[in-house]
C-alpha cells in the first residue's frame, strides 16, 4: 500500500487531477477559492508535498466540475496501461471477483 506522495500511482493521480483542472479551464487561483482555500494548498497538492484524503479528492473534482467517479475511471484505466501485463491479467481477475 502506498502512503508517500512520491509514490508512482500516486504521482499519476495528481497529474490526472492537474490536468483535469487545466481541461475545465480552471486556475490555481480559482480553484483554490473554490475550495475556501488557497492557490497554495492546490499548488502543494499538484506538486506532491500535500496528500489528498479521498474526500478532499471528491472536492476537488467537483470545485472543478468533473465527476469524482469519472475521474477516479480515468485514473483506474491509467494505472492498468502502466502495470505490467502478469499484473494485469490478476488486476482484471479481481475486479470480476465479489468479497462475500
Amino acid at each position: 500500500m502506498a502512503h508517500s506522495t512520491h509514490h508512482d500511482e500516486y504521482k499519476l493521480l495528481i497529474s490526472l487531477l492537474r490536468d483535469v483542472r487545466r481541461e475545465m479551464g480552471v486556475t490555481q487561483i480559482e480553484l483554490g477559492e473554490r475550495l475556501d482555500n488557497t492557490q497554495t494548498f492546490v499548488s502543494k497538492v499538484e506538486r506532491g508535498e500535500r496528500r489528498l484524503d479521498v474526500v478532499e479528492f471528491v472536492e476537488f473534482c467537483e470545485a472543478v466540475g468533473a465527476a469524482p467517479q469519472e475521474v477516479l475511471a480515468r485514473f483506474m484505466a491509467q494505472r492498468l496501461e502502466k502495470v505490467a501485463p502478469s499484473q494485469k491479467k490478476a488486476a482484471a481477475g479481481k475486479r470480476t471477483t465479489r468479497a462475500g
